[in-house]
C-alpha cells in the first residue's frame, strides 16, 4: 500500500478575481472546477489544473478575507510546477518577464533547473524542469500557453519544519514514503527528500529543516494543506492504517470528486490523503468543466442561496 504522488495543493487567496486572472491567464492553467468550500459555502473553492483535471496537476484556492500569511516554519513554503524541458523553462522566463512577474534567475536545485517566483499575493511558486518522470499532463487547447510549454503538474512540494525527526517518522513509518537523499540550499538550510510512487518531482516532498525560523501564521498567500494520491481500492486501508498507527484524523470524508482523509503531522502541517476517483467529470462534461458553479449533490438544494453569496470571477 503506497501513495503514488502529490494529488493537489490547496492554498488561500483574499482576491479571488485576481487569483483567477493570474492562474488561468498568466500561468495558463485550466479552471476545471468552480465550486465552494464544502465546510464554508460562502467561499469559492477553485481548482486549476491541466486540460483534463488529472490528479496531481491541480492547485486549488479557498477565497477567504484574511490578512497575508506570516511566513515561517511549520508550513508548506513552496509549490513546484513541472515543465517538460529546458526550452520550456527559457520560454517561461521570457513570459514571466513580459507579464511583469518578478522572478529569480534560473538556478539548479537538487539537480534540476528551476525558476522561483510568486503570485500577486506572495504565494511562493517554482517552475521545475521535469523531462523524465511519469505524468506528462494533458494540454488545455483553449489556454493562452502553447501546448509544448504548458505546466505539466505539481511537484515537488517544499515543507519547513523546525525538527526533521517527528515529520520524517510519519512520512516513512505511517505514509510509507522513502527517504531518498538530502541537499543543502543556497541559504544553508538542510533539505531532506522523501519519495512516493515512481519518484521524480511529481512524487517528491522536500522537507527543509529550519529550527531558527519563527512559526508561520496562515493567511492569504499561504498554503492550507497538501494532498497525496491513493486509489478508491486502497482508501479504506489508509483510513485503517491511520487509526492503527495512532494518527488522529478526520476519518473518511466524501468530497464527491474524491474521498479524503485529513490529519496533521507532528509539526502541525495539514495533510490529506485523497483518491484519484471519481474525478472532476463526475458532474459535468469534461469539455465544459469549470464553466458553471458546480455543487455536489448534498449542496444542490442550496444553489440559489449559495450563488447569491458569491461574487463574479470577472
Amino acid at each position: 500500500m503506497h501513495l503514488s504522488g502529490i494529488h493537489h495543493l490547496t492554498a488561500i487567496t483574499s482576491d479571488i478575481r485576481g487569483n483567477h486572472g493570474f492562474y488561468t491567464g498568466t500561468l495558463g492553467l485550466r479552471l476545471v472546477k468552480k465550486t465552494v468550500n464544502q465546510d464554508d459555502v460562502s467561499a469559492y473553492h477553485l481548482f486549476y489544473a491541466d486540460g483534463r483535471g488529472a490528479p496531481g496537476t491541480d492547485i486549488t484556492f479557498f477565497d477567504w478575507p484574511v490578512p497575508r500569511e506570516r511566513r515561517g516554519t511549520h508550513s508548506v513554503v513552496r509549490t513546484g510546477f513541472r515543465v517538460g524541458s529546458e526550452a520550456s523553462l527559457a520560454w517561461w522566463e521570457d513570459r514571466l518577464r513580459a507579464m511583469g512577474v518578478a522572478h529569480d534567475a534560473p538556478q539548479v536545485r537538487d539537480g534540476r533547473r528551476a525558476i522561483d517566483f510568486e503570485d500577486p499575493e506572495g504565494q511562493r511558486l517554482s517552475l521545475v524542469v521535469d523531462a523524465g518522470s511519469p505524468g506528462s499532463g494533458s494540454a488545455w487547447l483553449k489556454g493562452p500557453v502553447p501546448a509544448e510549454h504548458q505546466i505539466r503538474g505539481l511537484g515537488p512540494i517544499v515543507l519547513s519544519v523546525p525538527r526533521l525527526e517527528p515529520t520524517g517518522h510519519v512520512l516513512t513509518s505511517v505514509m510509507n514514503m522513502r527517504a531518498a537523499r538530502r541537499y543543502v540550499r543556497a541559504d544553508s538550510a538542510e533539505v531532506h527528500v522523501f519519495e512516493m510512487g515512481g519518484g521524480g518531482p511529481a512524487g517528491e516532498l522536500h522537507v527543509a529543516v529550519e529550527p531558527k525560523s519563527p512559526a508561520a501564521r496562515q493567511g492569504a498567500g499561504g498554503v492550507h494543506h497538501v494532498a497525496f494520491r491513493t486509489t478508491a481500492a486502497e482508501y479504506e486501508q489508509w483510513a485503517a492504517r491511520l487509526e492503527e498507527t495512532g494518527m488522529p484524523s478526520s476519518g473518511p470524508v466524501d468530497r464527491f470528486y474524491f474521498k479524503s482523509l485529513y490529519f496533521r503531522e507532528p509539526n502541525g502541517i495539514l495533510f490529506e490523503i485523497a483518491t484519484d476517483e471519481p474525478g472532476f467529470a463526475a458532474d459535468e462534461p469534461e469539455d465544459s468543466m469549470g464553466e458553471r458553479l458546480a455543487l455536489p449533490p448534498f449542496l444542490e438544494s442550496r444553489r440559489s442561496e449559495i450563488e447569491a453569496g458569491l461574487k463574479p470571477l470577472s
